[in-house]
């Protein structure tokens, strides 16, 4: 298992770490994320001041904290899915009607990207294998083809929300 990049838990960053761990390497940084939530920022208060700067909304905006990035280093899935849009990666809710209705069998699927409690974490198929690789785990957990959809089920039950990683 040494040739699977796991990156395990350092402070609040499990973004980061989902992030890495799906695109097997240390390709994004703390900072390299909270440039991408300041971006994201940017462009919801300009959206905002479209509105009117004067407009009691826009100054109730102004004085709320980001939604995209808090102290602790907690980042929003617009900061994940924009992240992987580097890469030519999309997000596509698992249960949501478009996904549903291609049909695809969990197994044909390269990762998924799970949170639950905001706690980011990747399932990704590397080989012919499935691997939990939360960063909370010790190491890279492997999980049968059976035992995935049991798994993605059980997730989607915990209330988990289930995000598909696609070319």
């Amino acid at each position: 298992m040494e040739s699977i990049f796991h990156e395990k838990q350092e402070g609040s960053l499990c973004a980061q770490h989902c992030l890495n761990n799906l695109l097997q390497g240390e390709y994004f940084t703390p900072v390299d994320l909270s440039s991408i939530a300041h971006q994201l920022d940017e462009e919801e208060r300009m959206r905002m001041a479209e509105g009117g700067m004067a407009s009691e909304e826009y100054r109730t905006f102004l004085q709320q904290p980001s939604g995209n990035m808090d102290d602790s280093g907690f980042f929003s899935i617009q900061v994940i899915s924009n992240a992987l849009g580097v890469w030519g990666l999309e997000l596509i809710l698992f249960n949501s009607r478009e996904y549903q209705s291609l049909m695809i069998n969990p197994i044909n699927e390269k990762a998924f990207i799970c949170n639950y409690k905001e706690h980011w974490f990747t399932i990704r198929k590397l080989g012919q294998q499935w691997f939990n690789l939360n960063s909370l785990l010790t190491g890279p957990e492997l999980i049968s083809d059976t035992y995935l959809a049991l798994f993605l089920a059980q997730l989607q039950q915990e209330d988990h929300l289930l995000l598909v990683s696609q070319r």
